[in-house]
């Protein structure tokens, strides 16, 4: 059983803590890599910003309902180019704070990954398997908004996006 800040290994470029054990859901469900794992349903939630990821993790948990859904909350930090691609030890740390913080809020099992990338797309890339449910939120505005954008651009990419708006 992982511990609740354990370090979970993955591609390069990407780190992330567990929070909770995984539990099992349909045979239809995407499945997650380790073989213990194989019955959960993964849903991938990108930070965005604090208020908006925190309802969209309260969203989450309402829609997750009877379900055995994991959370994979997914913070892409931007490296600039002229800058190593590495992320600076306070912005991990705040970022790992900010995602265990949100991970806490929810009854869900969840797994928070930090990717140091170029481009947010590619970053987010890194860690979304092929289809992959995507749950994005975003203010209600006339102009279309960054995780609107992100969001056309994913379901492009072939995933399974749903874009919640809050007021």
């Amino acid at each position: 059983m992982r511990t609740p800040n354990e370090i979970v290994k993955g591609p390069a470029g990407v780190s992330g803590a567990s929070n909770r054990e995984l539990g099992r859901s349909p045979d239809w469900c995407q499945r997650p890599d380790r073989p213990e794992d194989a019955g959960s349903f993964e849903v991938v939630v990108p930070y965005t910003s604090p208020e908006i990821t925190a309802l969209v993790v309260e969203q989450a948990a309402v829609l997750a309902a009877g379900l055995n859904v994991t959370l994979k909350l997914v913070a892409v930090y931007v490296a600039p180019y002229p800058a190593d691609l590495r992320c600076p030890a306070a912005m991990q740390e705040h970022l790992t704070a900010r995602l265990a913080e949100l991970a806490g809020r929810t009854h869900l099992p969840s797994t928070a990954h930090l990717v140091v990338s170029r481009d947010r797309n590619e970053g987010l890339r890194q860690v979304l398997r092929p289809a992959s449910p995507v749950l994005l939120g975003s203010r209600k505005r006339w102009w279309p908004t960054r995780e609107e954008r992100l969001a056309r651009d994913l379901t492009r990419q072939g995933h399974r996006v749903s874009l919640l708006h809050f007021d």
